[in-house]
């Protein structure tokens, strides 16, 4: 199917429709590529890992972590 026939397909579409279609669209350019999501965490968790080695942040166990979170949902 060509750009043409999209384009006409669309305009019989329902207004909500479109509505829907456009959002869509715009999430879907705006979201960032997988592999500029493995990068970007990638980085993250190096820059966390040489934070831990130099004792500037303290790690927290996981089950202090999950206390908080089920406190905070409750």
């Amino acid at each position: 199917m060509n750009l043409q026939k999209i384009e006409i397909e669309i305009g019989r579409l329902p207004r909500h429709e479109q509505r829907q279609l456009m959002c869509w669209l715009v999430a879907t350019l705006d979201a960032p590529s997988a592999e500029e999501l493995r990068t970007e965490w990638l980085q993250e968790a190096v820059c966390r890992a040489k934070e831990l080695d130099s004792g500037e942040i303290k790690p927290i166990p996981a089950a202090d972590v999950m206390k908080k979170a089920r406190a905070l949902i409750r």
